[in-house]
């Protein structure tokens, strides 16, 4: 362990008299094997990805994600892959509940996905929330409306009903059921009723805040108008890519659906926040710092939801899964690199979070000390003292809630990976001839903070407030003497 007097390496003698008096006692014990971790992030071979692309037929999918269907609707990049993820989870409660395998867990396969999609839904129906608040996007998404057609609704794949509001005589509301989704029909299977209509009241209750519900079924008690979905979403186009490439040579083993369709989810997600962390990178820059830290706090939920998503292989049977990776030739063994990082667009969202440090100093509006002072220290300290600017605050707290996201997901995706394969397969051998902390995923979520000033600058707060407390204390014991 090495102390580090973070006063005389850390202060200027120069610091503004409104930052927090700091005491000369602070000492911080950093462990060297902990400063030492530079994680480098970066994608598998060319090869072993595109077998994963294939595998999944993400070049398909990347045509439904970027397809622009409403040129006025800003957030259609952001939201069609996010529904188109939803959809895809419809489809995995079929599979999983129609599994014709005896010794499959069907009862705790009902409940994480139930739980997955309720998660989901929340995610979305804020992006909604988030779409109708901001002046730039309000109205703009496309839902049912009868202004233009003259209260003819055209049978484009929806099942619609037109209100008319009680005391209103103007207001007209379009009730739309998707014929499209396959959520309705799971409402009318037996086996899977009590799911679809849980899912649906948790589609009533989540999107109360929005001016619009998704038309999927659920009860719509507001009587609000409803999404276009089935062209938003375009399910039928979503389930054409239902079955993988190597179907024909994987019949017989039904884990690679659940594999397949796992994947396919992950990465609709994933496709999602790379979208969200280009809108708060631009948020940022035209100094929009509240719609940013909302943005950031979507993105930290994503990643909460992909490490769900991973954990849905604990339920896989072991057999069945490993003998899977060894028909589709998945071998980490074979890579140094992790098999998450197949995916490059995973690789991609992982450096570009990372690189959300290098807009504190903007967002403080202070420059970098090329000498190493801690001039942004000293005004994240006066940030945090003066609580003149929340919205700035919020921003950075936002920061570093993705930072933790990002290094849960790591971590907990290698204790899946462990569970699934082996800790011997999961380490890629390598533990025969290093310590655990030189594999890839440990030195991810062992890396020091990206953000070492709102970090120093919260530490000298803490210790600040501690002094000035056993002050107080010390002042009062010598009264009562």
């Amino acid at each position: 362990m090495v102390d580090l007097d973070w006063k005389a390496k850390m202060v200027s003698p120069d610091m503004s008299s409104k930052s927090p008096k700091l005491s000369n006692k602070l000492h911080l014990s950093v462990p060297v094997s902990a400063r030492a971790v530079q994680a480098d992030v970066s994608a598998a071979s060319s090869s072993a990805c595109s077998a994963y692309e294939n595998y999944l037929r993400l070049p398909e999918l990347r045509k439904l994600w970027s397809c622009k269907e409403f040129p006025e609707w800003k957030n259609e990049s952001i939201l069609k892959p996010a529904l188109q993820a939803l959809e895809m989870t419809f489809r995995f409660i079929s599979t999983t509940l129609s599994d014709p395998r005896p010794y499959a867990n069907r009862r705790e396969w009902k409940r994480r996905l139930e739980s997955l999609t309720k998660n989901q839904i929340e995610v979305i129906a804020m992006l909604c929330e988030d779409d109708e608040e901001d002046d730039e996007t309000r109205g703009t998404a496309p839902i049912a409306d009868t202004s233009s057609t003259s209260g003819i609704l055209a049978r484009d794949g929806s099942l619609a009903e037109v209100w008319k509001v009680y005391g209103e005589s103007s207001a007209t509301v379009v009730s739309r059921t998707s014929e499209g989704s396959l959520l309705p029909r799971l409402a009318t299977w037996q086996t899977s009723e009590d799911v679809a209509q849980n899912i649906m009241y948790s589609l009533e209750c989540e999107f109360r805040r929005c001016s619009y519900t998704l038309g999927l079924g659920e009860p719509n008690l507001a009587g609000k108008p409803t999404l276009e979905y089935d062209a938003v979403c375009k399910p039928s186009e979503v389930h054409s890519l239902k079955k993988s490439p190597y179907d024909h040579q994987l019949e017989s083993n039904y884990e690679s659906q659940t594999v397949y369709t796992t994947q396919q989810i992950l990465e609709s997600w994933i496709h999602t926040a790379g979208e969200l962390l280009r809108r708060v990178a631009n948020r940022i820059d035209s100094r929009s710092f509240e719609k940013a830290a909302s943005d950031c706090y979507l993105i930290e939920r994503i990643w909460k939801l992909l490490a769900e998503i991973e954990d849905l292989y604990l339920l896989m049977d072991p057999d069945d899964f490993l003998r899977l990776k060894n028909q589709l030739h998945v071998k980490s063994m074979d890579d140094s690199e992790p098999l998450c990082f197949r995916s490059k667009r995973l690789v991609e969202i992982t450096k570009l979070c990372k690189d959300l440090r290098h807009k504190v100093p903007y967002v403080l509006g202070v420059e970098v000390d090329p000498k190493g002072g801690p001039r942004i220290q000293e005004a994240v300290m006066r940030l945090y003292s003066e609580k003149s600017e929340s919205e700035k605050i919020h921003l950075l707290q936002a920061l570093q809630a993705i930072e933790s996201a990002l290094k849960r997901f790591f971590y907990a995706y290698k204790q899946v990976l462990i569970v699934v394969m082996g800790s011997l397969e999961a380490k890629g051998n390598r533990v025969v001839i290093c310590p655990d902390s030189c594999d890839s995923l440990s030195q991810i979520f062992l890396e020091p903070t990206y953000f070492p000033s709102l970090d120093a600058a919260k530490t000298f707060l803490g210790n600040g407030l501690n002094q000035d407390h056993l002050a107080g204390l010390d002042r009062r014991t010598r009264r009562k003497q």
